[in-house]
């Protein structure tokens, strides 16, 4: 492994933590600048929301529910095991875990699978996909599965 693919790998590292951080404190419009201006999440069973004004509504919608259902807004996005391939200097791809945690407890859990790009010479994503693995009894998450779709 030479000094360009650890860089890499970091700055990569780097932009997964601070998803998660950025997403936690509800800083929404700087997590933005962490996807390609055409970049993609996907979140749980969710219509994918291409591209950054689509991604804010995703994220302010979750932002919203989240508050209306817990006594603080507080959450915790805790990643783990994240295996990162390089598939040339500016394009890589990436898996992880996830467990979220909320004034309830433990919430859910899945696994992250994204597509990075460098652009501008930053790493961001260009395609994040959230798959639920499971969720807590008396959980958010069990609440919001168990609302009708409106």
């Amino acid at each position: 492994m030479d000094l360009a693919e650890l860089r890499a790998r970091e700055e990569i590292r780097d932009l997964v933590a601070s998803y998660a951080h950025l997403a936690d404190g509800g800083r929404f419009e700087e997590l933005l600048d962490l996807f390609a201006p055409d970049g993609v999440l996907r979140g749980g069973d969710a219509p994918e929301a291409r591209g950054r004004d689509a991604i804010r509504e995703f994220l302010s919608g979750t932002g919203r529910d989240l508050a209306s259902v817990t006594r603080t807004a507080f959450i915790r996005h805790h990643v783990s095991n994240l295996r990162i391939e390089l598939a040339g200097p500016d394009e890589a791809s990436g898996v992880a875990y996830f467990l979220v945690v909320t004034d309830r407890g433990v919430d859910h859990w899945g696994r992250y699978r994204d597509a990075y790009v460098r652009v501008d010479g930053r790493w961001r994503f260009k395609h994040r996909r959230a798959r639920l693995d499971g969720y807590a009894p008396g959980s958010w998450s069990a609440e919001r599965r168990a609302r009708p779709a409106s």
